[in-house]
């Protein structure tokens, strides 16, 4: 009788343990398996004009091959937006910041540093649109980085330099 214990015991245990796991590897891998749709926004001809700086996002880290972005960005008064060309790679809790810092490279580059949060990252691929509080100086923040909250990781910089008039 106590071995049926025992056994009903350990089968119970693998059976918790190994849901848990699963759940944690589903939290993890569900961007990967289920991206969401790229986003679709326009910038009018008139806050096309309003461009004050652009930059390109790039892979800061080529060891790193699940950290990755590309594409370019536009920064006006109101708003930073992501051109159709960006792409990151899939993770989760990943959000767009402005920087005082120019030229990050590294996570660790961002740490005790100030910066301002625009919000959660809507998909992983295509233009977004993300407004900037009222006030801000922008000349005090030359970069725009995609960031990972949950494992507080850099996931791609872009350096902004002023617009073409």
């Amino acid at each position: 009788m106590r071995r049926f214990w025992r056994g009903l015991l350990i089968f119970v245990t693998g059976g918790l343990c190994g849901t848990a796991f699963g759940v944690a590897l589903g939290f993890f891998f569900f961007p990967f398996v289920f991206p969401p749709p790229p986003a679709d926004e326009t910038l009018t001809e008139i806050e096309r004009s309003r461009v004050l700086a652009t930059g390109t996002f790039i892979h800061a880290d080529l060891s790193d091959p699940v950290h990755w972005g590309r594409g370019t960005v536009s920064v006006s008064e109101q708003t930073v937006f992501l051109e159709p060309d960006f792409e990151v790679g899939p993770g989760p809790a990943y959000h767009v910041y402005l920087v005082p810092k120019a030229s990050i490279r590294a996570s660790s580059q961002l740490a005790g540093s100030p910066f301002v949060d625009l919000g959660g990252l809507r998909a992983f691929k295509g233009s977004q649109r993300y407004p900037i509080p009222a006030g801000l100086n922008l000349n005090d923040y030359p970069s725009v980085i995609i960031w990972c909250q949950a494992f507080s990781v850099l996931i791609s910089p872009a350096d902004l330099k002023p617009a073409a008039p």
